[in-house]
């Protein structure tokens, strides 16, 4: 990957019960690529992983939810996990945080069961998009054109289904931060 993400800030909103693989290999992409990534949480200090079958690994929170400043951020990862975004919804401030890059029309990148927390953002209507099977009548109930591929990308909106379509979902998650950086001047926010 090419796409140079330098000075490109990117919030990962997660509660316990993430998928871990989804949170690690996304955000390590992004890094690599230059971002800098903040896990975002309403847990106050840290954030445990789901790892496949059992419960995985801790990770600190950078930002409290409370705290957070969605304008301080470029673009968004919605992480996966059964959990995650089931309590995630149960948080006006996450709901409201994503909502705010939706009406900004900054780029999110939603994977496996991530794009849960959409629906209640309100950008699943009319969009293309998948997902983890298991949800794909959530999704179209409210309104999304859902599709079975590793990786969909409309607008500002990338998703994809499971853990084994990151490589295809980091690729076009960096793909597309990188051309809405340099589309719309997105990157200058500093640490």
């Amino acid at each position: 990957m090419s796409e140079d993400l330098t000075g490109v800030k990117v919030a990962i909103l997660v509660m316990n019960g993430f998928e871990q693989s989804e949170l690690v290999k996304p955000r390590q992409a992004l890094q690599e690529a230059g971002a800098t990534t903040h896990l975002v949480s309403a847990e106050p200090t840290e954030v445990k992983g789901w790892d496949e079958d059992h419960w995985g690994d801790t990770f600190p929170v950078d930002v409290p939810l409370d705290d957070a400043d969605e304008t301080e951020y470029d673009a968004l990862l919605l992480p996966g996990g059964e959990e995650n975004p089931q309590h995630l919804r149960k948080q006006p401030n996450a709901v409201e945080f994503a909502r705010k890059f939706v009406e900004g029309r900054r780029p999110i990148a939603a994977i496996c069961h991530g794009p849960l927390l959409l629906i209640d953002a309100g950008v699943v209507k009319g969009r293309r998009l998948t997902s983890f099977p298991g949800i794909q009548s959530d999704l179209k109930n409210a309104g999304a054109d859902w599709v079975d591929e590793e990786v969909v990308v409309d607008d500002f909106l990338v998703t994809s289904r499971t853990p084994k379509d990151i490589p295809a979902f980091n690729r076009e998650t960096i793909k597309l931060f990188a051309r809405v950086k340099k589309e719309t001047g997105a990157g200058l926010h500093t640490d």
